[in-house]
C-alpha cells in the first residue's frame, strides 16, 4: 500500500528519482520545484490541506416518513434536517458544501430561501458557499456522490456524509479530517461500536487493522451470519482523496440484494489501487442516529434538544426543568437568564441577561431585553425592551414593540403597536395598530377599534395619558399628551393635549322603577293564576 505522499506524485515524474536530487545541483532543484508548482496549480493540492469539499447525500425520497414533505425538510429543533448537516459541515471549515438533491430540487429551494447563517453545534456561526448537484434517479449512495463529482478537485479531500444524520457535530467532522490527513490513507471512515448494530453496515477489518470493506445489511443476503455479529458499524461519514474517489466511483457495481450502487463499495476498490482504508471511531455513538421515519425523528430530537440545553446551561443559563422545556437550535440566551418549566423558545429568539421566561410561555422570533419577565404568555415577532413585564396570559402579535419599563398585563392582546417607555397596559385590553407615548396608563377594558370593515387605521396616544376603564378608541383618532379619557367613553374625535375626553350617554335615573316593576310582576302572576282556574 502506498502513502498519500507517494500517490500524489504525477505520472510525469518517473524519470525524476531520489538520487537525482542528492547532489543538490541548482538545476535539479529548479526542475523539481517547477514540476511541483505546476502540479499544485493543476490539481489544487493546497486546497486539500486548508478547505475540504463536503458532499451531503440528500436525494432520498424518505417514503417511510409518510409525508408529502421531503424528509430532509422536516423540522428538528427549529431547523430543517438538511440545515443541521450543512451547518456542521460549514462549522468544520468546509470550503464548499455540495448538497445532492433529487430531480425536483426541493432542497435547493429551501436552502436558498432559508437564513443565510445557522449557528453550528458548538454555538459558533457557520457560513459558507452551498452548491447543488442532482441525482436524477435513485440508484444508491455511490451514484449520489458520483452526481457531485464535477465539483471534485484532483487531490482535495472530499468529506461525504448522509443528510439524514443530523447529529454529526463540526468537531467530529474536523477530527475525521485530521485523522485522514495524518494517516495518509486513501479513505477514512467514521465508525462506532454499538450494543445493537441492527440496520447498520458492518465494518470488516483486515488482519493489519485497516478496513477491508463495509457490509450492508439492508436486505437479507447482503451480509453473512458471521458478519452480522460484528458490532463496529459504518457511521455514514467518510473522508476521501478526491481523485481516488472519482476513479473508484466509476468502478462500483450493483452486486447486492437491493441492486443499488453503495458508496461503501468504493473501499475495497481503493485497496485494489494499493491505498489503505482506515476507520476513525467517533466519541459519541449517538451521532450515528439517522432519521428514516417519525419515530426516529423523535429519538433524534431528544438528543438534539438535550445538547441545546446543555450548551445554554454551561454558558450560565438556568433551565429549571429541561425535560419540560423546548429551545430551538438558533435561539440565543444570555447568562443569568432563567427559563421556567413548560416554556418554548423558537426561531431566532434572543433572550437578554437576567430575564425570566415562563412558566408556560411561548416566545417565537422575539428579542427580549435584559431583566424582562414573560409569564404565562405567547409572543411572536415582538421587540421587548429592558425591564419589561409581560403577562400572565398576554398575547403579543407581530410588529409589537414594548419599550423600556413598559408592561402588558393580564389578558392583554397587542398587535403591530409601539408601546412607549414606562407605559402600562395592565389588563383586559386590545391595542392594535397604535403608538403610545411614555408613562401612559391604559385603563382596564380599553379597545382600539382599528378596522372599519375595509381598512386598518392607526391610533395615536400621547405621553402621560390617563385612560379610563372601558374606553373605546375608534381609529383613526389621537389623544394628546397629558390628556384623560372618561370611563366608558367611545372616543371618535381627537382629544387635545391636557383635555378630558368624555363620549358617553348622559346618565338618567328613573325614580320608583323597582317598585313599579315588582307590581307589574305581581299583576302578571295573579292574571296567570286566574286563567288556569
Amino acid at each position: 500500500m502506498r502513502s498519500r505522499f507517494e500517490s500524489w506524485l504525477p505520472s510525469s515524474f518517473p524519470s525524476l528519482t531520489v538520487c537525482q536530487f542528492k547532489g543538490g545541483a541548482p538545476a535539479h532543484t529548479w526542475i523539481f520545484t517547477a514540476h511541483i508548482a505546476a502540479f499544485i496549480q493543476e490539481c489544487g493540492y493546497h486546497r486539500r490541506v486548508t478547505a475540504p469539499l463536503v458532499v451531503i447525500i440528500a436525494a432520498g425520497e424518505g417514503t417511510r416518513m409518510r409525508s408529502q414533505m421531503p424528509k430532509l425538510l422536516h423540522p428538528l429543533c427549529g431547523r430543517p434536517l438538511i440545515r443541521w448537516t450543512v451547518a456542521a459541515a460549514q462549522g468544520a471549515g468546509a470550503g464548499n458544501v455540495v448538497v445532492v438533491d433529487g430531480p425536483a430540487r426541493r432542497l435547493s429551494e429551501a436552502l436558498h430561501a432559508g437564513p443565510e447563517e445557522d449557528a453550528a453545534d458548538d454555538g459558533r456561526v457557520a457560513s459558507g458557499r452551498i452548491e447543488f448537484a442532482v441525482q436524477e434517479r435513485p440508484l444508491g449512495t455511490a451514484d449520489a456522490v458520483r452526481a457531485a463529482s464535477d465539483h471534485f478537485r484532483c487531490t482535495q479531500t472530499v468529506i461525504v456524509l448522509n443528510g439524514d444524520n443530523p447529529l454529526f457535530t463540526s468537531e467530529t467532522i474536523r477530527r475525521l479530517l485530521e485523522a485522514h490527513q495524518r494517516s495518509g490513507a486513501g479513505a477514512t471512515i467514521a465508525s462506532a461500536v454499538l450494543e445493537d448494530p441492527s440496520g447498520f453496515g458492518r465494518v470488516v477489518r483486515a488482519p493489519d487493522g485497516t478496513v477491508e470493506r463495509v457490509v450492508e445489511t439492508k436486505r437479507a443476503g447482503d451480509a453473512s451470519p458471521l458478519e452480522l455479529e460484528i458490532q463496529e458499524v459504518n457511521a455514514g461519514l467518510y473522508a476521501f482523496d478526491g481523485d481516488l474517489l472519482a476513479t473508484t466511483l466509476a468502478e462500483v457495481r450493483a452486486d447486492n440484494a437491493q441492486g443499488e450502487l453503495y458508496l461503501p463499495d468504493v473501499l475495497p476498490l481503493i485497496r485494489r489501487h494499493e491505498r489503505t482504508v482506515d476507520a476513525h471511531e467517533i466519541d459519541d455513538p449517538q451521532e450515528t442516529l439517522g432519521v428514516n421515519d417519525r419515530r426516529e425523528l423523535a429519538r433524534v430530537r431528544a438528543v438534539a434538544q438535550r445538547r441545546i440545553h446543555e450548551r445554554h446551561m454551561l454558558a450560565g443559563v438556568t433551565i429549571v426543568n429541561p425535560d419540560a422545556t423546548v429551545i430551538d437550535a438558533d435561539v440565543e440566551i444570555a447568562a443569568d437568564a432563567t427559563i421556567e418549566p413548560f416554556s418554548s423558545l423558537h426561531g431566532r429568539t434572543r433572550v437578554g441577561g437576567h430575564c425570566t421566561v415562563g412558566p408556560l410561555s411561548t416566545v417565537i422570533d422575539t428579542r427580549l431585553g435584559e431583566r424582562s419577565a414573560i409569564i404565562h404568555s405567547y409572543l411572536r415577532e415582538v421587540e421587548i425592551g429592558d425591564g419589561v413585564t409581560v403577562g400572565p396570559f398576554a398575547y403579543l402579535r407581530p410588529g409589537t414593540v414594548l419599550r423600556e419599563g413598559a408592561k402588558a398585563g393580564t389578558f392583554v392582546e397587542i398587535k403591530n403597536s409601539d408601546i412607549g417607555p414606562g407605559t402600562k397596559v395592565p389588563h383586559l385590553s386590545y391595542v392594535g395598530d397604535t403608538e403610545i407615548g411614555e408613562r401612559t396608563n391604559i385603563g382596564a377594558g380599553t379597545i382600539t377599534a382599528n378596522y372599519d370593515g375595509y381598512r386598518k387605521h392607526r391610533t395615536t396616544i400621547g405621553a402621560r395619558v390617563k385612560g379610563g376603564v372601558h374606553t373605546s378608541l375608534v381609529a383613526p383618532v389621537s389623544v394628546g399628551d397629558d390628556a384623560y379619557t372618561a370611563a366608558g367613553s367611545v372616543i371618535t374625535k381627537d382629544v387635545p393635549p391636557g383635555a378630558l375626553g368624555v363620549a358617553r350617554e348622559r346618565q338618567q335615573n328613573v325614580e320608583g322603577y323597582a317598585e313599579r316593576r315588582a307590581e307589574r310582576e305581581r299583576s302578571r302572576s295573579r292574571k296567570d293564576g286566574g286563567d288556569s282556574g
